[in-house]
């Protein structure tokens, strides 16, 4: 994993240059979260990779990893399913990733001044931002963010697998797979269903 493109967009003469991924775009439940990350150190940290290529233990050891590493800065942002509803996906996860940007920056004190997206995706906000297709396993920052938005949501997904728990949200985490297919047919949607989704807006 590099920090090339990081690095090019610092030498333009911006500082805080920030990656954003986000978790949960496809399921039928639950939230979508995003995270930001600034990274101010000098090499990549080993095994960091989009989140999608790393097994889920050692996701969760590397977001441990990079939520207490002294060189990271990071910020998590949540949108629920029933915004979801509201404004669509595209828009919802726009703002996941706005809200991320915003905790960082409170949490740490400092200002964006260079986006790194992943995808086609563009913010609705007044900072220079670049997209990059498949951002999340190219950029370091990128990859970073899409590992602590993955563990982040599958944690929260796990606790509303207590509230609700005929659904076995913490096998699926809300994806449309054959087993939660099978139980929103069996028990009907619940509150944190997108209702706007297929299958369940047909119902």
């Amino acid at each position: 994993m590099s920090l090339k493109e990081e690095n090019r967009i610092k030498k333009q003469g911006f500082k805080y240059v920030i990656g954003l991924d986000e978790a949960g775009r496809g399921p039928l439940a639950g939230p979508v979260v995003a995270a930001a990350v600034y990274y101010k150190g000098k090499d990549a940290i080993p095994g960091v990779n989009d989140s999608k290529q790393v097994s889920p233990k050692k996701r969760e050891k590397l977001s441990f990893k990079l939520t207490n590493h002294p060189c990271v800065m990071w910020g998590i942002g949540v949108v629920s399913s029933s915004q979801i509803d509201k404004i669509n996906i595209l828009e919802a996860s726009k703002l996941a990733m706005e809200k991320a940007l915003a905790d960082l920056e409170e949490k740490y004190n400092i200002k964006a001044d260079h986006l790194i997206l992943d995808g086609k995706m563009k913010l609705d906000i007044p900072v220079n931002q670049i997209s990059i297709i498949k951002a999340d396993e190219k950029v370091f920052s990128c990859s970073a963010a899409s590992i602590i938005a993955k563990v982040a949501r599958d944690k929260l997904m796990l606790r509303l697998a207590k509230k609700y728990p005929e659904y076995l949200f913490e096998k699926h985490k809300g994806y449309g797979t054959k087993l939660h297919l099978e139980m929103i047919k069996k028990y009907g949607p619940c509150p944190i269903h997108r209702k706007s989704f297929r299958p369940i807006c047909d119902l």
